[in-house]
Order: C-alpha cells, then sequence, then structure tokens
C-alpha cells in the first residue's frame, strides 16, 4: 500500500509542473485536504486559492484555458458534480475546452460526513456530459496515469479521487483496464478502488474451486468494452462492481454497451442502491453497501450456481 490517492495526485501535480509550464492549478479553500497544496507550494504563481466558488472557479479554469493554459480544478467531487455542473456543462463541455475537473473525497470516501459530502451519482452526472471523459482510478499509480493523460487531452476530463489509502493494483505503463486475476468462471469487472476487494473476492473463490477473472476497469468514458467482451466470451458471466448508485454509473456504462451489441450473459451488478449514503468508518460503510471481498464472493458464486 503506497500512498493515498489524494496524496499521489497532489505530488504528481507538482511533478507535472515543471515539466508543463501551461499546468495551472485552481483550489476551492480545501487544499489542504485534496493535496493541491503540494502544487501550491511548489508553483505559487500558477496556483490559485478561489474560496469556496465551485462555480466561479470552473468558470475562470475555462477561461484560462483557451488562453493557451491546462487548468486542473480541484474540489470534493460532490460539489464539483453538483454545485458547479452548469459551468461545466454549458462552458468547458460545450466548448470541448481542456480543463480537468478533479474530484475529491469521491464516492464514501469522506464517510464521517455523512450524505451531504458523499459522492455516489458523480459519475453517472459526468459520463452524461458530451465531451467528457471519466477516469476513476483504483490506487495511487492510476491516479497518477489518469492525470499524465488528461494533460495530453484536448477536451474535458473528469477523475474521481479516493481519501483513503488503498492496496496497490498490478503495475501498468498508461490508465486502462488491468486484468489482476485469471479465471473462465466468471468475470468480475471492478471500477475504481472496488477492485481491490474484487481480487481479494477472487482468492476465496478459488478456494472454493471457482476461477474468476478480476479486471480493474478505471475508464468509464469511453468504456474499454472488447477487453470486457473477451473476458465474458470465455466465462458468460459478469459482475461489475462500484462505489456509486447503480443507475447511471459504471454497471449501467456496461449494461448499454452489451445490449446494444446483443452480448448475452449471465449478470449482476454491486453498487448502492436508490438510498442516501451514512455516516461511519470507511470500509465498514463499504461493506454495509456490499463492498466487500465476501459480499463480492458470495454474489459471484450466485452467478455461477
Amino acid at each position: 500500500m503506497s500512498d493515498t490517492m489524494r496524496d499521489a495526485f497532489g505530488k504528481k501535480l507538482a511533478e507535472l509542473g515543471a515539466t508543463h509550464p501551461e499546468l495551472v492549478v485552481f483550489d476551492a479553500d480545501v487544499s489542504s485536504s485534496t493535496k493541491s497544496a503540494y502544487f501550491g507550494k511548489a508553483f505559487p504563481d500558477r496556483f490559485y486559492n478561489v474560496g469556496v466558488a465551485e462555480a466561479n472557479m470552473v468558470d475562470i479554469a475555462a477561461g484560462m484555458s483557451t488562453a493557451g493554459y491546462h487548468p486542473v480544478v480541484n474540489a470534493f467531487a460532490i460539489f464539483l458534480a453538483l454545485k458547479a455542473t452548469d459551468q461545466i456543462r454549458n462552458t468547458i463541455c460545450y466548448n470541448n475546452l481542456p480543463v480537468i475537473i478533479a474530484g475529491a473525497y469521491g464516492g464514501l470516501s469522506d464517510s464521517f460526513d455523512g450524505a451531504s459530502h458523499q459522492a455516489i451519482t458523480d459519475i453517472a452526472i459526468m459520463r452524461a456530459l458530451p465531451n467528457m471523459q471519466v477516469i476513476v482510478p483504483g490506487d495511487a499509480k492510476q491516479a497518477e496515469q489518469a492525470l499524465e493523460y488528461a494533460l495530453q487531452q484536448e477536451g474535458p476530463v473528469y477523475i474521481r479521487l479516493n481519501r483513503n489509502a488503498m492496496p496497490d493494483l498490478p503495475a501498468t505503463d498508461a490508465i486502462g483496464t488491468v486484468c489482476t486475476a485469471i479465471g473462465s468462471d466468471v468475470t468480475i469487472a471492478a471500477n475504481g478502488i472496488t477492485a481491490s476487494f474484487a481480487h481479494e473476492a477472487a482468492v476465496l473463490l478459488q478456494k472454493e474451486g471457482i476461477k474468476a477473472e478480476v479486471l480493474s476497469v478505471p475508464v468509464v468514458k469511453p468504456l474499454d468494452v472488447q477487453t470486457l467482451k473477451n473476458s465474458v466470451a470465455k466465462t458468460g458471466k459478469l459482475l461489475c462492481v462500484e462505489e456509486h448508485v447503480l443507475a447511471g454509473g459504471f454497471s449501467s456504462a456496461v449494461s448499454e454497451v452489451f445490449m446494444r451489441e446483443g452480448i448475452s450473459c449471465r449478470f449482476d451488478a454491486i453498487g448502492i442502491e436508490d438510498v442516501f449514503t451514512e455516516t461511519g468508518p470507511y470500509e465498514p460503510l463499504l461493506a454495509k453497501y456490499g463492498i466487500s471481498a465476501e459480499h463480492i464472493a458470495e454474489r459471484a458464486k450466485k452467478l455461477c450456481k
């Protein structure tokens, strides 16, 4: 287990600042939490604390992107996805501007602040916006790779970041789907930090003679459909896992493509049902909503019956 995702992202911002003079960073008065403060300390003349004004921050960043800069805006995911939606849609996405939206404390990771701060609908909102790409890293390395990728894009990218330290996934050269376990009985496609739990579930399933193929799928839009299709062609079964409401998120994205392309398989999905979440310690809270190795293994076993 390496740095927290937010620490890794903040340090990578500062590192890339040295080689990307066009990189400018904005924060909504939470830089000590988002860790954009690393960049602010290294490049104070290219760092802007806009205060608790997410919508204004997005519009300022959009304007600077038209003047040769590549802005990264940082705030809690829930406030970017809700308070700044109008500006992200009409200013950034409509004009296809190169602005990186870094949503910190994604999913349930702001666990003790409860429903008002837990971003469980942000992926659905962001992936519905034309021109927006959506990435949900599963560990610190993927967070760094997501930033590197986003800086190469000519349009907007939303990166959802987690607050807590999570187990490291197998390393790859660039952001994209990673196979963490090879199997032939069931495919578990896990988005974001759920990938480490899915990998643990595969270990549990192996003890019962079930070989699960686990895919860490951080890129929700554009979705890596071919890797999913190849795996499901072997297993005939697919279990999607996400730290988000089931409506409109990763599982929905996969289901839409499979239905459109006529791909048939046994299917199930783990995520947050049609409820608001609550306050509590992070991992027990995840487990309550089905995101644990034990629960993922149980649901995979049911698909295999």
